[in-house]
């Protein structure tokens, strides 16, 4: 089968190779110049568990192109990101996906929208713009990814995937494709329901952050700990509280909720989530000064500039909320994160980064963080903000550093 895979990130450029391995033809667009270069050169434009491999086994059936051409089968996987004035996705890249695919799409040919969309986006937006190229026959499904950065390959292939087809026909052709590869359960219903269910999922997730972030902030005001009190009530049977921390990130969590908040009036909880993981960030401000109190001109080093543990993906990073209303309030900030390169923001020396700083704010729980001995650290003042919960506390105080941990209510420690 001849399968198009329009845009090549986090999620269309895996999902083509397990495709080109299984014996597909598959051809990779995107706009970005530099990563068709890359592709063509056989590297890899991002960092991704096993990616090098995969691209190994499909090369033979894999290309990358500027140029999208007649294939059997279109996949969007193109980003939608937040219109932040709106509060609503910004459907620009996927407007152009489909706008592409009609300049090429012939009577047979199967269009597969992954994209993260609000609902109503096919029926109301992409499909219209199929239809208007006076093709009658075609096939159009949505079919949400469900992979996390660090696991993708694995999470592509095992987890259950949602199939929502513009009719029956759409929805089993599309369930034929991916049944070629994915080893979970495909479930089939109709397109408006499987845009939803995506939201609905990642809605989830924001809203139980939320309440553990709510429940840090009161632990702080009661003095009690939110770490401890936390793993005590999951040991309920029907309990399963998530863990606080400095915001969410990610292009999922951070964003999706206003996807849906947007196509209703009705949305409460949602909106109050959001506000409290947003606040997280201030919160942690709140902690840095009292933690830099009366030092002239401060300097804080973030460690952590990806969104969560042991990836590249900086997408919605907490870390740039958190150095944004740090820099409003007149304090100098520089990142330190040792998995990301090339980013402008990011001092890959750990010793450059934490020069004359005054406070360590760690905001990523990347596994090398957990590893830094503090003995080794020379800072011009010893003060750490643990919003994570992931250092060895008593090694730090020992080293003479003061410790502040997100949702401790006995918050300072100190040598």
């Amino acid at each position: 089968m001849n399968i198009a895979m329009i845009g090549l990130g986090y999620i269309g450029l895996p999902n083509a190779l397990i495709l080109a391995r299984n014996g597909n033809c598959v051809l990779g667009v995107d706009i970005k110049e530099d990563v068709i270069e890359k592709l063509n050169a056989g590297i890899m434009p991002f960092d991704e568990p096993g990616l090098e491999k995969l691209f190994m086994e499909a090369k033979d059936n894999f290309r990358a192109s500027l140029t999208l051409e007649h294939c059997d089968v279109y996949i969007i996987a193109v980003p939608t990101p937040l219109d932040r004035e709106m509060k609503m996705a910004d459907l620009k890249a996927v407007k152009a996906a489909a706008k592409s695919i009609a300049t090429v799409l012939k009577e047979g040919d199967m269009v597969i929208l992954e994209s993260t969309v609000q609902p109503g986006t096919s029926r109301n937006f992409v499909i219209p713009i199929l239809k208007r190229t006076g093709v009658k026959r075609f096939s159009y499904a949505h079919c949400p990814e469900r992979a996390i950065p660090g696991k993708t390959l694995t999470e592509m292939v095992k987890n259950d995937r949602i199939i929502g087809g513009m009719d029956e026909a759409s929805a089993k052709r599309a369930h034929d494709l991916y049944s070629t590869f994915i080893e979970g359960n495909l479930f089939l219903t109709d397109v408006t329901t499987a845009e939803f269910v995506k939201l609905m999922e990642n809605t989830f997730r924001d809203i139980n952050i939320a309440l553990a972030n709510e429940f840090a902030l009161i632990s702080e005001d009661i003095g009690v700990n939110v770490w401890e009190a936390i793993e005590l009530a999951n040991k309920h049977p029907r309990v399963n509280i998530l863990k606080p921390g400095p915001g969410v990130g990610g292009h999922c969590i951070a964003i999706d909720p206003w996807f849906m908040v947007v196509k209703s009036t009705k949305s409460k909880i949602i909106n109050v989530a959001r506000e409290i993981n947003d606040f997280m960030a201030i919160h942690v401000l709140k902690h840095i000064k009292d933690m830099i109190h009366g030092i002239e001109d401060p300097k804080i080093t973030i460690l952590g500039l990806a969104y969560k543990a042991n990836v590249d993906d900086v997408r919605e990073s907490p870390a740039f909320r958190v150095a944004s209303v740090a820099e409003n309030e007149g304090i100098d900030v520089v990142f330190h994160d040792p998995l990301i390169e090339g980013d402008p923001n990011n001092i890959l020396d750990l010793n450059r980064a934490i020069e004359d700083s005054d406070c360590l704010v760690l905001i990523t729980d990347h596994d090398a963080f957990k590893e830094l001995d503090p003995r080794k650290l020379l800072v011009r003042h010893k003060n750490i903000i643990d919003t994570r919960n992931v250092l060895d506390h008593a090694a730090w105080m020992k080293a003479g550093f003061n410790v502040k941990v997100l949702g401790n209510g006995n918050n300072i420690s100190c040598p």
